[in-house]
């Protein structure tokens, strides 16, 4: 049973007449007839009385016609839908990413591509660089934003920036002041650790530079780093992403000697094509990228 069966079967039901229906569906009348006379019998009834003046559907080409207008809406429905997301239209859009990536760098991505495409829906999901991982390779989200590298899993990587680390410092710190200072001069430091990938980075320059770092605190959560920084319980090794925003009480001090940085990419499933919406967003990004 084709769609375009269903659409000769409606309009000779509305017409009562094969003639004019064929007539309006530009079909010469042996067509309609012989597509009517193929749906009979794979439906194994007929579906019209057929008179002299006059035809009009049986008990059972009544019942087709209710569904077939169901189906032809729901076909043309999901037509439209298909239009709509392919020129912007509609749809949904989902999105993972870690966390200072979404704090830092999302919101003005996302506000410029609500302006430019209001009506496709967004969803945002946080996590660890892992776990955004697993949600692209699931098909959770349609792509993930994470630091490299990845965890196993088949991946197109689309790398977006490479940023330093900084070290957030209390403002009322000696070391507050300095333009820049050499890791290894913070040996004798309290750490708090920003938890995921950003912890691994920071736990091995400290290691790299000579010293195991005496963890006071770790949290995943920026605020309560920036908040724990600036009330002295610690100095933070963080993505420089992160220390955009200015936090009253701190003080971002460069590192010097052996640089510290990451390089942060956008996931998508290797072997499978983003969507017009995701494309959009993409391009989007790397117009927003950190400075």
């Amino acid at each position: 049973m084709e769609l375009y069966q269903l659409e000769y079967f409606l309009e000779a039901a509305r017409q009562r007449n094969f003639t004019r229906a064929a007539a309006h569906l530009h079909l010469a009348q042996a067509a309609l007839s012989e597509q009517i006379r193929k749906l009979e019998s794979e439906l194994g009834t007929p579906l019209f009385n057929r008179g002299r003046r006059e035809t009009v559907l049986t008990s059972a080409g009544e019942t087709l016609r209710q569904h077939a207008e169901a189906l032809l809406e729901r076909a043309a429905a999901a037509k439209r839908a298909v239009q709509d997301l392919i020129s912007l239209r509609g749809g949904r859009l989902t999105i993972g990413a870690i966390p200072s990536v979404s704090a830092c760098l999302l919101p003005a991505a996302i506000a410029a591509f609500r302006k430019l495409h209001p009506l496709v829906e967004l969803a945002l999901y946080e996590g660890t660089s892992e776990i955004v991982a697993q949600w692209v390779d699931s098909g959770r989200v349609e792509f993930g934003i994470v630091q490299l590298p990845t965890s196993s899993g088949s991946f197109d990587e689309h790398p977006l920036f490479v940023e330093p680390f900084v070290a957030l410092i209390s403002k009322n710190h000696s070391l507050a002041k300095q333009k820049t200072i050499a890791l290894a001069k913070l040996a004798d430091e309290p750490f708090i650790l920003y938890k995921g990938r950003a912890r691994d980075t920071a736990l091995t320059a400290c290691r790299t530079a000579g010293f195991e770092p005496r963890i006071a605190c770790e949290s995943s959560e920026l605020e309560t780093i920036r908040s724990l920084v600036a009330a002295g319980l610690g100095i933070a090794i963080l993505p420089r992403l992160a220390t955009r925003q200015a936090t009253p009480g701190c003080a971002v001090v460069r590192l010097r000697d052996d640089p510290v940085e990451r390089q942060v990419a956008l996931l998508t499933r290797s072997g499978h094509s983003t969507s017009p919406s995701a494309a959009a967003f993409h391009e989007i990004l790397k117009r927003h990228g950190p400075i």
